[in-house]
């Protein structure tokens, strides 16, 4: 059953365009002996993760902009909502000209895992951002407009990355290691509690924060981080929605008209901010003028 998941899950991932390249082709450091092992797939939900990888979705090039964003779906560190906190969010990006790259990182609350939070997963994420700037020409983006978006655990992750210090490199280091991880913008969506209080505020990329304010989970930490960021000079923007939990994915697990159009204040920022205009006026290569 799980390989007939596996099975569907790609092939909706193809019939979306979308292409799975792993983060390091011969295995993660550390997680070398598990190079290649089959991740399982239940009911679009991913674990058993050994390889991290980002799927690449493509923004049409009729309005691609060469902005670019790395999507971390959530699922409490042991499972990953790839369709609705990953693929979903990715096409909505799509709409606003936007080239996304949805993260699958190492679980460290999977079942029999090794990993850790902070150490694994959070290494995943800076590998992908270096990743995305080592291959800008490749997919049309700019690598000074490239972005972090995560969802409940995948927001932890974002935090830690964007407004924490990086820990030193591991000895096992490539030409991609030599690029920068520190993302240009950050999305946090119901991030989860760990990477706040922030330890490197000052000097955080701007921000868009979103959560439900009936979120006892998660809420405090969207409110703490704004709070945080807006204090040392950082750019910030946050939405709390009334009558509101966790896991409201892309809106489309809400009946609440605001949940439901949250996307639309994204890409109004995005835009605002000049995340969706090319960079002095020019595209990067290979993308058409708007």
């Amino acid at each position: 059953m799980r390989n007939k998941l596996a099975c569907l899950l790609m092939a909706w991932c193809a019939h979306a365009g979308a292409q799975q390249l792993q983060l390091w082709p011969n295995g993660a450091p550390g997680a070398e002996k598990r190079h290649n092992e089959a991740e399982k797939v239940d009911n679009t939900y991913v674990s058993n993760i050994h390889d991290p990888s980002l799927t690449v979705v493509r923004a049409n090039p009729r309005h691609a902009n060469g902005a670019a964003v790395v999507i971390v779906p959530g699922g409490g560190h042991r499972m990953l909502v790839f369709q609705n906190e990953g693929m979903v969010a990715a096409r909505s990006l799509n709409r606003v000209g936007v080239t996304a790259f949805v993260l699958k990182y190492r679980l460290a609350r999977d079942p029999g895992s090794s990993y850790s939070i902070e150490n694994d997963a959070a290494a995943d994420l800076r590998r992908a951002v270096r990743w995305v700037r080592a291959h800008a020409a490749e997919y049309n983006v700019d690598p000074q407009r490239v972005g972090i978006m995560g969802f409940s655990a995948g927001g932890e992750l974002v935090s830690l990355v964007a407004d924490n210090p990086e820990p030193p490199l591991p000895a096992r280091q490539d030409a991609i290691d030599k690029l920068s991880a520190r993302p240009d913008f950050q999305v946090l969506v119901y991030p989860g509690p760990l990477g706040s209080p922030a330890k490197a505020a000052t000097g955080a990329p701007p921000a868009f924060i979103v959560a439900g304010s009936n979120d006892k989970c998660c809420m405090p930490p969207a409110l703490n981080l704004y709070q945080q960021l807006i204090a040392a000079g950082v750019s910030a923007e946050l939405h709390l929605y009334a009558d509101t939990d966790h896991a409201f994915n892309m809106g489309q697990r809400s009946e609440r008209l605001s949940d439901a159009h949250w996307p639309d204040r994204l890409h109004d920022w995005l835009s605002d901010g000049g995340w969706l205009i090319p960079r002095n006026g020019q595209p990067p290569q290979g993308v058409p003028a708007p």
